[in-house]
């Protein structure tokens, strides 16, 4: 039996000249232009929620407490950075197509968090003006991005790409869905949460918390239906980021956590856990990616 690396899929017979321009695989200028807008906003709020969170009172546009909860959230625009940066970096757009619906669950979710909890945000200070105005546009505009640029995909692996194993994928998928039934009951019912999470939480912050976990079940489901290495690359790199931010806020607020809960060392293992996983199966299919180019090579030179 063969232990070489799996191919991707062989491209599809060549398009007319009309279909080919409509997949061409280019990131329009309208969703380069939302996440040109969007990068600054998540910088700040980095600035603010990971580094100053015990200063939200003054500094942000509702009080967060404990400064854990402002940290997590702080982790969740660190790796929207780097996802925004790619969509600007980037030339395709199946790179970073599948990351746009987990941010519009996400914005959508902090959208409603924010209306059913009004009464908690400082009116007419900066940041609340910003927040309401951010995450009343910023669904719209991730959807408008996805509907016009998703037609453009090919569905085609690139010239250099992997295509990720179907029980690979469904490992991902499954552990990505596990969060997102988290966050979904953090968000439904918050007051379930604020008696059994590992931290202390209010409505708003178990809301908050819940849009948090929804995003890496709305980016590995898609691996059910699409295999390539390359349609998740760089979305895999800003989980990454996420995660390795988290771990680090919850060795700096230990304290925060509420040790007596079996959901503190449950949630710190399941993080630290997720982490090494995602960052096993990042190096995984990028030692595959590397000998798919090896192979080749080899067919090249004979």
């Amino acid at each position: 039996m063969s232990t070489g690396p799996t191919p991707a899929s062989p491209p599809e017979p060549a398009a007319t000249p009309s279909v080919a321009r409509e997949r061409d695989d280019r990131i329009l200028p309208y969703t380069r232009v939302v996440s040109a807008i969007i990068i600054p906003f998540l910088v700040v709020a980095s600035v603010l929620l990971y580094v100053l969170p015990g200063r939200t009172d003054e500094l942000f546009a509702w009080t967060i407490a404990p400064p854990l909860t402002a940290m997590l959230l702080g982790c969740a625009y660190l790796g929207g950075i780097w996802f925004f940066a790619a969509c600007l970096r980037l030339r395709s757009w199946h790179a970073i197509g599948w990351g746009f619906p987990a941010v519009f669950v996400f914005a959508s979710l902090l959208a409603v968090a924010t209306f059913l909890h009004w009464d908690r945000f400082h009116f007419g200070h900066i940041s609340f003006i910003v927040w309401v105005t951010l995450y009343v546009t910023t669904p719209v505009l991730v959807l408008v991005a996805f509907i016009l640029n998703r037609p453009r995909d090919p569905g085609v692996p690139d010239a250099r790409d992997y295509a990720v194993p179907r029980w690979l994928r469904g490992l991902l998928a499954a552990i990505g869905l596990a969060a997102a039934v988290t966050g979904v009951v953090l968000f439904v019912a918050p007051q379930l949460a604020i008696d059994l999470w590992a931290w202390q939480l209010t409505p708003l912050t178990a809301r908050v918390a819940g849009a948090i976990l929804t995003l890496p079940g709305m980016v590995n489901v898609w691996l059910l239906v699409d295999g390539r290495w390359s349609a998740f690359r760089s979305v895999v790199q800003a989980e990454l980021i996420s995660l390795v931010f988290i771990v680090a806020a919850l060795l700096i607020r230990w304290d925060d956590l509420l040790w007596v809960r079996p959901s503190a060392p449950i949630f710190f293992g399941g993080i630290v856990v997720s982490l090494l996983a995602y960052a096993a199966f990042y190096a995984y299919c990028e030692s595959r990616l590397r000998r798919v180019d090896q192979s080749a090579q080899a067919t090249s030179a004979g």
